[in-house]
């Protein structure tokens, strides 16, 4: 998603206004760096960014910033890929909070911040899963901005959807079982779940009364991403699927389906 377009930038914290403050890729005039530092960094709590077809994700972020250089409010963290001036930037609005002060003569504050990201915008695709890093900006005096490698490596994700279906219920205890599924995954360019073939997919049980589930065995989804496998009913219990997840797919594990063996 780049940040060709004009974004509004506004203030959350109790009491703060909002305020009209820009953001786009191109570089302003004057760009400036040095005297502004980035530190304690931290994006959805050091988690993926996994994002589905239609849903606008909101990621927090919390971080401190350090300058006795006159700026303006407008004070973020963010991801990006490429050059820090000249990348792209995966965001379509950022709320941000005042400046909570630690230390005024020293000028640090901490912040934090609700990012937005809208799957369903013209700009964003498939191309957009995977690693990004993350920047810090803020703008100052006289037009200038310094905007800073914060050194806080992010992964975004396309979301995954798991199913579970254990048929007969109830089954006869020896009798045979068969365990369905099917995992998809978000397709940001047609804004669908589609099936995720050839996926290394976990079958787990958990006996009536236990409290976690054990792996059972591991079954790869077919081309459309269906999952089929059979076993020996023993003892009753529910059953489910979870897909761990790739570089540039999130991890998730179906509901749970209990079958009775008698």
């Amino acid at each position: 998603m780049r940040t060709t377009r004009r974004t509004v930038w506004s203030a959350l914290a109790a009491g703060g206004a909002a305020f009209a403050f820009t953001a786009v890729s191109a570089v302003p005039a004057g760009a400036a760096e040095g005297g502004v530092s980035f530190s304690k960094v931290k994006v959805n709590g050091g988690k993926p960014i996994v994002i589905g077809v239609k849903e606008e994700v909101v990621v927090h972020a919390t971080f401190r910033m350090t300058t006795r250089l006159r700026h303006d409010p407008g004070v973020a963290v963010f991801p990006y890929r490429g050059g820090l001036e000249s990348g792209d930037q995966l965001w379509h609005a950022i709320d941000s909070s005042d400046c909570k002060v630690v230390n005024r003569a020293k000028g640090i504050c901490d912040y934090e911040e609700w990012l937005y990201i809208d799957p369903r915008h013209y700009d964003f695709g498939n191309e957009d899963a995977g690693a990004w890093k993350t920047a810090g900006r803020v703008w100052l005096a006289g037009d200038k901005h310094d905007i800073d490698d914060v050194k806080v490596p992010l992964q975004v994700k396309r979301a995954t959807r798991v199913t579970v279906n254990a048929s007969p219920e109830p089954v006869r205890k020896g009798g045979t079982l068969t365990v369905t599924g099917k995992v998809t995954r978000a397709d940001w360019d047609t804004h669908k779940y589609r099936g995720y073939a050839g996926r290394t997919v976990s079958l787990q049980f958990k006996a009536a009364g236990a409290k976690a589930y054990t792996t059972v065995r591991k079954v790869k989804s077919n081309s459309t991403g269906t999952l089929r496998t059979t076993l020996k009913a023993t003892r009753s219990g529910t059953w489910r699927w979870v897909y761990y997840g790739n570089t540039t797919s999130g991890a998730k594990a179906s509901a749970g389906d209990y079958v009775a063996v008698r």
